[in-house]
């Protein structure tokens, strides 16, 4: 018999070699009909796996990420399968799952897919997937592995099995269909009842410009077809939504490929749009204690060398920039931290003086492939709203803590309101990864826990996904259609102060080690400002709205009228604008709402009479007539109510 625990901290005895299948008939049968992944002592198995020793068990279903994992990597299996049925001679690559679905890289050789090919292998997909063909995991010798693809023609199998261990390498196997996997399968084809392709493009093996092109088929799947309905209207809810989509029609941003890729211009609008949100933050970190600097583009190879930042950015960085000086490099600044901590060695601190709390909006470069580069989401140069704190062991705790108070305020004030924390330690089984000693790490992860669990936030822990210099807290937040993005980020790093050789004199006259906290609350303005639209649909708080309120006058004997309005509203710093073009209000009033401004004023021969202005609402419609003072009080009492001074 074997003892199987499960997450509840009960213990049950099974036989030897029962499955994760078995545990969970034994649990219920509506269970049982559920589970399509589980975890067994942390390693994912099947659900047909055998058990052999004591251990920890996990059942997944469709509402776990794991088992929704299980269930779209199945699927990029099928995929596969139904690729190499349509297309004979394609070499399959790799098909893993990811946030929301699945992709299989694929060299079609001379043969090519688009999406009108789409429909015909989605029915080739279902019809295997009727088949309720079981998912079954076999080891393989090296040798075999490699004379199976060899045999195949396939040289990026081949490729990947080189790099692998005897000893290590599996098979999965499901009706005619083998493929090299590490498994984690749902028990068989018969569960994916609705596929759909999304897209396909380009992708380089591994990632590489200098390898060969594939084809990268995406795809989703579900076990119900009434998901898939929901899932693909959320889809056509995302392209209205979509940033770059938005910040075109806004007038927001754009971009030049004379200036090159990844290189975002803002425009007027947009400007004044992170102008304010730069505002917004350094009143609040103006109060938080936070003193303002200003770093260079560029810095001396040497400075990143020694915060580890060239080899860790070095291969994605732009190349060096050689001066008439014979071996003088520079480089594009990859982070801000380096020259924050040379600020703090430009003069000796006493414990008395600490902490220190440096802040900046500083623009950093990385050479992004050009195929990852996204909107907003994803470019080479970008504005980090970064700040250093460097202070005593003993302030440490305090001083997360107070961060952590300055992140969830900026939330607050944005409409993010649904968000989960994520603790991301070390991978201890990769200790190459890092650089710092042990002992610092443990302290600097345990202070993060301390930090999270007194502040009460909801989190997870991540293993593995710490920085190369110390682990982090990042901030999982919802958007408006469920999806997840990492906003705001708080690191503790005891590792650069000490490359830096940074010190300050403690009570007892000796030279001690500051610790480091790095924290970014919108993490960078452009990847911030691209979600902040999309979960909004350009619809931003009143606050931060380019313009509050537009005037709009019923006919050019009004214009006078409608520019005293607008005089009145600039007195109160409201933002408006007037619309004196010979245009029916109708007209006017539509754009209006196209342009997604707040309110829209309509002036006409009863307004000027009484002092008044017809109030119309985006996306509500009438307010009915008001002064322009009662106007007034009425934008500057919603922004009070939703922008509060941070305490």
């Amino acid at each position: 018999m074997i003892k199987i625990t499960l997450p509840d901290g009960s213990v049950k005895e099974f036989e030897k070699n029962s499955t994760p299948m078995d545990v969970a008939k034994s649990i219920s049968e509506g269970l049982a009909r559920n589970v399509i992944s589980a975890s067994f002592n942390g390693e994912t198995v099947e659900t047909a796996t055998p058990l052999t020793t004591d251990g920890n068990l996990v059942l997944y279903t469709w509402n776990n990420d794991e088992g929704k994992k299980a269930f779209w990597h199945s699927s990029a299996h099928v995929l596969a399968q139904a690729l190499e049925e349509l297309y004979p001679g394609v070499k399959l690559t790799i098909g893993p799952a990811i946030d929301n679905g699945f992709y299989y890289d694929v060299d079609f050789g001379d043969q090519a897919v688009s999406e009108k090919d789409f429909p015909a292998i989605e029915n080739k997909m279902l019809e295997i997937a009727r088949g309720k063909h079981e998912f079954n995991m076999r080891s393989v010798s090296k040798a075999d592995a490699l004379s199976y693809y060899k045999d195949q023609g396939n040289e990026f199998k081949v490729e990947l099995i080189e790099n692998l261990e005897d000893g290590t390498i599996t098979f999965c196997d499901h009706a005619t269909f083998t493929d090299l996997c590490r498994g984690g399968h749902i028990p068989n084809t018969g569960y994916i009842k609705a596929v759909k392709l999304l897209s396909a493009a380009g992708a380089y093996w591994r990632g590489d410009e200098k390898n060969k092109q594939l084809t990268r088929v995406y795809g989703i799947s579900f076990p119900k077809q009434k998901e898939l309905k929901e899932y693909l209207a959320l889809l056509e809810e995302a392209k209205k939504r979509d940033h770059r989509k938005l910040g075109k029609e806004l007038e927001l941003f754009t971009f030049s490929a004379k200036v090159g890729q990844g290189l975002p211009l803002w425009l007027p609008k947009g400007a004044a749009l992170r102008e304010r949100l730069e505002q917004f933050l350094k009143k609040a970190q103006q109060k938080a204690g936070y003193e303002q600097v200003v770093s260079p583009h560029i810095g001396q190879k040497e400075l990143y060398v020694t915060s580890g930042h060239y080899a860790k950015y070095g291969e994605d960085s732009f190349q060096p920039i050689h001066t008439p000086k014979e071996d003088e490099e520079f480089l594009l600044k990859p982070m801000n931290c380096p020259h924050h901590c040379e600020i703090y060695n430009a003069k000796p601190w006493s414990y008395k003086d600490l902490p220190k709390r440096y802040a900046e909006f500083g623009t950093v470069y990385r050479y992004e492939q050009s195929g990852e580069l996204h909107g907003l989401t994803r470019v080479r140069g970008f504005t980090q709203d970064d700040a250093h704190i460097f202070c005593t062991p003993e302030q440490l705790d305090e001083e997360f803590k107070n961060v952590i108070d300055l992140v969830l305020y900026v939330f607050g004030s944005l409409g993010f309101e649904n968000f989960t924390a994520q603790v991301s330690l070390r991978d201890p089984e990769n200790p190459d990864k890092y650089i710092g000693s042990t002992e610092n790490w443990e302290k600097a992860e345990n202070a993060i826990i301390n930090a999270a669990n007194e502040k009460g936030l909801n989190y997870v822990i991540e293993t593995g996904e710490a920085a190369f210099y110390g682990p982090k807290l990042d901030f999982m937040v919802k958007d408006a259609l469920g999806r997840k993005w990492q906003l705001g980020t708080i690191q503790v790093d005891y590792n650069l102060p000490e490359r830096f050789d940074l010190s300050y004199k403690g009570s007892d006259d000796k030279l001690h080690r500051p610790v480091m906290i790095h924290r970014a609350p919108f993490g960078s303005m452009e990847r911030f400002v691209a979600i902040l639209l999309e979960h909004t649909g350009g619809n931003f708080p009143l606050w931060l709205m380019p313009e509050q309120a537009i005037i709009l006058s019923l006919s050019e004997k009004y214009e006078k009228y409608a520019e005293k309005v607008l005089n009145l509203l600039e007195n109160d710093e409201i933002r408006a604008l007037v619309d004196n073009r010979n245009e029916t209000i109708g007209k006017k009033i539509r754009e209006a709402e196209m342009n997604k401004i707040p309110f829209m004023l309509i002036v006409g021969e009863n307004e000027e009479k009484e002092a008044t202005v017809s109030v119309r609402k985006h996306g509500e419609g009438d307010l009915g007539s008001m002064s322009v003072k009662s106007f007034a009080d009425l934008v500057n009492n919603e922004i009070s109510s939703n922008l509060k001074p941070f305490k």
